[in-house]
């Protein structure tokens, strides 16, 4: 089957589970919950965290600006070094953009500044430099591929291996920019991957008129959808506040467009948390809009989450100026009643 025709056919397979979603999530009303963190952690990180992990051993990896470094913590939260670390041979990270984690513990890096991809192995030494312009997120795959979303790409998915060689590649960026200038979507972006421990990319539309994420496998098989459509309760809250980009090119402004800031993923449940503002939208894994948060310090000031991680019991968001914060993880769902 032609390449074109393979397309075609992916993206009516995917409208179908787009429309089972959307019909789902739009057919009740959702306030959103206001949640309160229990405390801030990791005080020592300042503000403009743009990427936090875990690894395997629970240490904690956080990049934070000026973003030439990410910061290493045991599990209780004692800083244990920084990569690039002491072996690193004077090796640096100009400006990072995004950094993940690999199961070998190698840690890859979207060195935006340098228009590369670096590859640091878990003591922080430079293994590998890989020539991408501008990339703007990475994610770490299984077998050592790693997936990679660039400023200029012709695809919004690119999958690398170890040793720097585009192996395959996948998604239309003339989707991400909808209606908008060719120009206006390039200067923007088409947006941001996110990964999970299943191996899974979810790419997060920057362009779209509604906060979009699609499901990918790594051979670009989209399996899910999520979006928040604009009728929805958590839309029309008084206190819901939209974090928009204004796109422009050759004169024209098309409309706001709503931007996540940020995506997190159960490892354990599999769902898919996403920021848009200050509002968290909770999708179970199947892609439907089950439940929308407001998270709040102690003393009740709004939290922009710029980072999420989630784990067993709690979720850390990472928010600009405050720093991060635990919240405890809701065990139950917000309840969800029908249109009126």
């Amino acid at each position: 089957m032609p390449r074109h025709a393979q397309y075609a056919a992916r993206l009516a397979a995917l409208a179908v589970l787009v429309t089972a979603g959307a019909v789902s999530s739009a057919t009740g009303q959702m306030g959103a919950q206001a949640i309160q963190a229990r405390v801030r952690v990791f005080p020592a990180s300042g503000p403009g965290v743009s990427a936090l992990k875990r690894d395997a051993a629970g240490r904690y990896y956080i990049l934070a600006e000026p973003n030439s470094a990410i910061s290493v913590y045991s599990p209780e939260g004692r800083l244990l070094g920084q990569i690039p670390g002491a072996q690193s041979h004077g090796a640096r990270i100009v400006y990072a953009q995004d950094f993940d984690l690999g199961d070998s513990g190698r840690v890859y890096v979207a060195d935006r500044g340098a228009n590369a991809v670096k590859i640091f192995s878990p003591d922080g030494a430079l293994e590998t430099t890989i020539p991408i312009a501008a990339p703007t997120s990475v994610v770490a795959l299984p077998g050592g591929e790693f997936a990679v979303a660039a400023l200029h790409s012709d695809y919004l998915v690119n999958i690398y291996n170890q040793q720097g060689k585009l192996v395959r590649r996948f998604g239309d960026p003339s989707e991400a920019s909808g209606n908008a200038r060719r120009a206006a979507a390039v200067a923007l972006g088409p947006g941001r991957l996110y990964g999970d421990s299943s191996g899974h990319i979810y790419f997060a539309f920057a362009n779209f008129a509604v906060p979009t994420i699609r499901r990918y496998d790594r051979y670009g098989y989209a399996s899910a959808e999520m979006t928040i459509p604009q009728d929805s309760g958590a839309s029309q809250a008084p206190d819901h506040r939209w974090d928009t980009v204004m796109i422009e090119g050759n004169g024209v402004a098309p409309p706001a467009r709503p931007q996540i800031r940020a995506v997190g993923v159960d490892p354990t449940s599999q769902e898919v948390w996403s920021a848009i503002g200050t509002e968290l939208a909770r999708f179970d894994r199947e892609g439907n809009l089950v439940a929308t948060y407001r998270a709040v310090t102690r003393d009740g000031a709004a939290i922009t989450p710029s980072a999420i991680l989630i784990e067993q019991d709690r979720i850390l968001l990472a928010a600009n100026p405050q720093g991060i914060y635990e919240f405890a993880l809701p065990a139950n769902r917000a309840p969800v009643s029908p249109a009126q």
